[in-house]
């Protein structure tokens, strides 16, 4: 079989959903970081380490807020993880309902944060209620992300990609992307898509979206993943939803 096969160009579409994204997720944590208060609301890995910073009362961290998001975004995979299940084996569209759930929880997450602190940041020692339902949105995808399983791009971190694309770098120093097969070099995208993802999320976030105080932020981030669940509905063709990998 030829390397560019209609199945890659599949996965390649999928690489661009998924950068996307990544980029989005960056974002929410460049907002909820710098304007909610010392949380990651994507970033589980970083609550768990402030959580633990909290309770040996170091830090200057609160064990609420960690706490909090930490929580909120278990429920939310646990959820979405089930609901997400029974649509795909009834061959409904998981994917967009994800998508769609996600960002539903972003907008009650902005007007919250509009309606109790106007356009500016939510204090630090008040309302958990915004972090706990961005959390949640961020638990929704990662079990959506889980389900769609894109190699090496799981949207919210960044950790695995790095350490995979120094390995292939290290195995394949000479190898340029022309001198590669078609899956080397989605390979060697998945990763760079994801740690450059999250970094463009970060800036992109920092520059434009925290200027504009949590809930215009947050209801912006909402827009754009309800602009690709919409994107995403319409481009499948036949209405497919994209195969999950075993």
């Amino acid at each position: 079989m030829s390397d560019a096969s209609p199945v890659l160009a599949t996965d390649a579409r999928r690489v661009a959903v998924m950068t996307v994204l990544t980029v989005l997720a960056g974002a929410v944590d460049s907002v909820s970081f710098l304007t909610m208060g010392k949380v990651f609301c994507a970033l589980a890995t970083g609550n768990v380490l402030f959580l633990s910073f909290a309770l040996a009362g170091e830090g200057d961290v609160s064990v609420a807020r960690p706490a909090t998001a930490i929580g909120a975004f278990m429920v939310g995979a646990a959820v979405a993880d089930v609901v997400l299940k029974r649509l795909a084996d009834r061959g409904g569209p998981w994917f967009v309902a994800g998508l769609v759930c996600e960002a539903v929880l972003l907008v009650c997450a902005g007007a919250l944060a509009l309606a109790e602190h106007g356009t500016g940041a939510v204090p630090a020692d008040d309302d958990r209620g915004v972090v706990a339902l961005v959390a949640l949105a961020m638990g929704v995808r990662a079990s959506t992300a889980l389900r769609v399983h894109v190699p090496g791009m799981p949207t919210l971190l960044s950790q695995t990609a790095i350490a995979e694309l120094i390995n292939d770098v290290l195995r394949r120093p000479r190898a340029a992307l022309r001198g590669m097969t078609a899956k080397q070099r989605l390979a060697r995208t998945r990763w760079t898509a994801t740690v450059g993802g999250i970094f463009t999320g970060g800036v992109l976030g920092t520059l434009l979206l925290v200027p504009l105080g949590t809930g215009r932020a947050l209801l912006v981030i909402a827009a754009a993943v309800l602009l690709l669940a919409v994107v995403g509905m319409v481009a499948r063709p036949g209405g497919a939803e994209p195969a999950e990998s075993g």
